[in-house]
C-alpha cells in the first residue's frame, strides 16, 4: 500500500506517528509523511519518505498560551490560515496513495479525501467523538455536572467547531466542485474511521459511538526511538543515585504558563522541606532555567526520553498531555496534572478517576499550603502506587504501534 501520514503539533502529536510511519515501512508499505519542518532533522534519522507543512505551524499554535483570551484568537486565526494550506497541499499527495491517515486536527482531510475518492482514518489523542457519556475533551468540564451535561456540551462543541472552521473550510470545498458542509464536526466523524489513540485502560469509550460512528480505540503508540545525550542522561542518572531520598519529576512539556516558573520555586521549597528531589524538564518554554542546581534540584536542558526517566520517579507533576499521561501510566507511577489548555483538563480527571494520584492544580492559583499537602500525597499514598502499578501492566500489555498498523492495514483488503 502507498500510505500517506499526515500529523501537526508538538512531540507528543507527531512522535508516535514515526513510530507507525516506521513499523508500516518494516512491513513493506511505501510510507510518506507529512509533518512540521520543526521536524525535519529528527525524520531524517528515520530513512522515510516525507513532505513538510507550507509553514512551520507549532509556534503559532502554541503563542498567546499564557494569555487565555489570547490563546483563543491565536488558535482561531492559526486554524483558519492552515485550512487553505492543507487543502493545497494534500490533495496532490493524496492523489499519488492508497489511503490517507490523518490527525483530527487536519481540518480539511475529510474533505480531502471525499475529492480524491480514497479511505480516510482519522485520528485522535483524546475521545474526541461526540455521545451522551463524555464531554468534548477541549472543554474544562471532565466532571459529571448537572447542568453542563456531555449532550449539552457537545452541542456547544459543534457550534464553535462550525465558527471556527466550517465556513472557511466549504469556501475550499466549492473551489474543488465539492456541496457544502452543514456540520463541520459531525461531518468530520462520519467521514471517516476514527482511530483513538490512548489506551483503553486509561481513557474511555462511549456506547453511542457504535451507534453513529467507525471507531476503535487501539492503544497509545510509545515510540521509544527518539535520540537523546547519553551524557546528559548519566548526568541526571548520577543525580537520581546520589541519595536514597524519593525523586519527582516537573515538566511541561511544549506548553507554557505565565506562572511556572512561580511555581516551579515553590514546588522545590516543598521539595526542600520534606527533603525530597526535584529534576525539572526546562522544555520548549525553558520553566526554571534560571533556577540554581543543588543537591535537591537537578535541572534537565538537554530532552531524556520519558521512558528512562519516569521509572526512577516517585511522582511525576507534569500538564497532562496524553503522550505524558500515558508515559507516567506505562511506568507504573503516581501522577499529578497541572492542566493549562486543551485536553490536558481531561486527562487530569482522568488520573484522578483511576486514582493515579491528587487532584489537578492549577499553576495560577496554587498555594504553596496546597501544593506541599498535595505533593506529600503524591509520595506517600500506598492506594496510588498500588493503582498506577496496576494501570501500567496493563498498559505495557497493550501493542499500540502494531496495534494501529493492523487497522490501516485491514484497507488494503478491501
Amino acid at each position: 500500500m502507498k500510505i500517506l501520514l499526515v500529523t501537526r503539533g508538538s512531540q507528543g502529536d507527531v512522535l508516535p506517528y514515526l513510530g507507525v510511519a516506521r513499523e508500516l515501512a518494516n512491513r513493506g508499505h511505501e510510507v510518506t509523511v507529512n509533518l512540521p519542518r520543526l521536524f525535519e532533522n529528527i525524520i531524517k534519522g528515520y530513512g522515510l519518505n516525507y513532505v513538510l507543512h507550507p509553514f512551520d505551524d507549532i509556534t503559532g499554535m502554541m503563542a498567546g498560551v499564557e494569555q487565555q483570551s489570547q490563546s483563543v484568537k491565536t488558535v482561531l486565526k492559526w486554524t483558519r490560515d492552515t485550512i487553505g494550506a492543507q487543502f493545497e497541499q494534500l490533495i496532490p499527495l493524496l492523489q499519488e496513495h492508497d489511503i490517507m491517515v490523518a490527525t483530527n486536527s487536519e481540518f480539511s482531510a475529510t474533505s480531502v479525501a471525499e475529492y480524491c475518492h480514497k479511505p480516510l482514518i482519522r485520528t485522535a489523542y483524546g475521545p474526541f467523538l461526540p455521545g451522551n457519556k463524555i464531554p468534548p475533551a477541549v472543554f474544562p468540564f471532565p466532571k459529571p455536572h448537572p447542568i453542563f451535561q456531555p449532550r449539552l456540551l457537545w452541542f456547544l462543541m459543534n457550534r464553535m467547531s462550525n465558527f471556527t472552521a466550517r465556513d472557511t473550510v466549504n469556501l475550499n470545498r466549492e473551489k474543488y466542485g465539492l456541496p457544502p458542509i452543514r456540520n463541520f464536526g459531525h461531518n468530520a466523524a462520519l467521514a471517516a474511521d476514527n482511530y483513538m489513540i490512548y489506551s483503553q485502560y486509561l481513557g474511555q469509550s462511549d456506547p453511542e459511538w457504535s451507534k453513529r460512528f467507525r471507531w476503535k480505540v487501539g492503544g497509545y503508540c510509545f515510540n521509544d526511538t527518539f535520540e537523546y545525550d547519553e551524557a546528559a542522561y548519566q548526568e541526571m542518572m548520577s543525580f537520581v543515585k546520589a541519595k536514597d531520598t524519593p525523586v519527582l519529576f516537573f515538566t511541561l512539556g511544549s506548553c507554557s504558563a505565565k506562572d511556572r516558573n512561580r511555581f516551579c520555586e515553590m514546588l522545590l521549597k516543598v521539595c526542600k522541606r520534606h527533603d525530597f528531589r526535584l529534576i525539572v524538564g526546562s522544555g520548549w518554554a525553558k520553566t526554571g532555567a534560571s533556577m540554581q542546581t543543588d543537591e535537591h534540584l537537578y535541572l534537565m536542558q538537554h530532552p531524556v526520553p520519558h521512558y528512562l526517566i519516569f521509572p526512577h520517579c516517585d511522582g511525576v507533576i507534569h500538564h497532562g498531555g496524553c503522550g505524558t499521561t500515558h508515559s507516567v501510566a506505562r511506568a507504573g507511577r503516581p501522577q499529578l496534572v497541572t492542566p493549562l489548555i486543551v485536553d490536558q483538563h481531561y486527562w487530569a480527571y482522568r488520573t484522578l478517576q483511576l486514582g493515579l494520584g491528587p487532584e489537578r492544580v492549577k499553576i495560577a492559583k496554587v498555594s504553596e499550603k496546597e501544593l506541599d499537602r498535595k505533593i506529600c500525597d503524591l509520595v506517600s499514598n500506598p492506594d496510588y502506587k498500588k493503582n498506577a502499578a496496576a494501570l501500567g501492566e496493563q498498559i505495557r500489555s497493550e501493542r499500540g504501534i502494531e496495534n494501529m498498523c493492523d487497522y490501516i492495514e485491514r484497507f488494503g483488503h478491501e
